[in-house]
């Protein structure tokens, strides 16, 4: 929570403004930040300065590890963030790559599952490090990568979170994660769970020890028209005590991630929190 705080202070005090092409909206906006979530001694990475809907924010994390391409999907597990996206922006619409309402076509997690070969044939990036890392290996490369230049044009948006690098050193895993852009009041505080939880379920189903995860942004901001509430409202408050986050130890593989494994089995206890913001959302 802390690091959260002093990444909205940095922003609001040193922050240039930068037009967004995509969205219309400038955003004040800094460049490199790093923060740091210590999965091994359950400090669970959940804003308590608003209220945040972790079980959406792991609901995405699931549709992304079992490769889903369609809005739908996400919504069928608890996960309404693919909406706009994949039927409201206007670019995508008209992209003739598009197969109809709800398709998002080939970002993240198919990049994931199923990244494409010259043969025609596809690379499953999870199942590859899930194996090595059960096995003991880490070659260095156990990368987990959605960003895949080549097909920009075959989906509704660029992956933000784009990158993830396990590593075992004996028998603790590590995880870096890398985003390119960061929406501070409304993005980060899904990712930063998000990267906690992966770095603990990958450490779970491959018996290993969960260490650290380091979250590495390179362009972190806040859109204009999120900055009164940032300033005038969430940056007032108080924080409280981060909360405690349970995963089912039944969770065993990734075949259980891939059909089971559902928000229930994630629990969090002793989250105080204040009231929701609605900060609004640039599509």
């Amino acid at each position: 929570m802390s690091q959260y705080e002093a990444l909205c202070k940095r922003i609001v005090s040193e922050g240039q403004w930068v037009t967004n092409e995509r969205t219309g909206i400038r955003c004040l906006t800094v460049i490199n930040a790093d923060l740091t979530y210590d999965v091994g001694n359950n400090e669970f990475p959940l804003v308590t300065t608003r209220k945040c809907f972790y079980k959406a924010a792991i609901a995405e994390l699931l549709g992304y590890l079992r490769g889903y391409d369609n809005a739908a999907d996400f919504r069928a597990i608890g996960c309404k963030t693919w909406d706009a996206n994949a039927n409201e922006n206007q670019a995508w619409l008209n992209n003739p790559a598009r197969t109809g309402k709800d398709d998002m076509g080939r970002v993240y997690g198919v990049q994931g599952r199923r990244w494409q070969k010259p043969d025609g044939s596809t690379l499953d990036q999870l199942k590859k490090i899930v194996d090595n890392l059960s096995k003991g290996i880490d070659d260095r490369g156990e990368i987990l990568t959605f960003y895949n230049p080549g097909e920009f044009h075959l989906g509704c948006l660029r992956p933000c979170m784009h990158t993830h690098t396990f590593s075992l050193l004996g028998d603790t895993l590590h995880l870096t994660s890398y985003m390119r852009s960061c929406d501070v009041p409304l993005g980060l505080t899904f990712n930063m769970p998000q990267c906690y939880v992966l770095l603990a379920l990958i450490a779970q189903i491959t018996g290993h020890k969960a260490g650290k995860v380091f979250h590495k942004i390179v362009n972190a901001h806040i859109y204009e028209n999120q900055l009164s509430l940032m300033t005038n409202e969430q940056l007032l408050r108080a924080p409280f005590k981060s909360p405690k986050l349970h995963i089912n130890p039944d969770i065993k593989s990734l075949s259980d991630i891939e059909t089971w494994v559902s928000g229930d089995d994630f629990n969090v206890t002793d989250y105080e929190h204040h009231p929701a913001i609605a900060y609004p959302f640039a599509v």
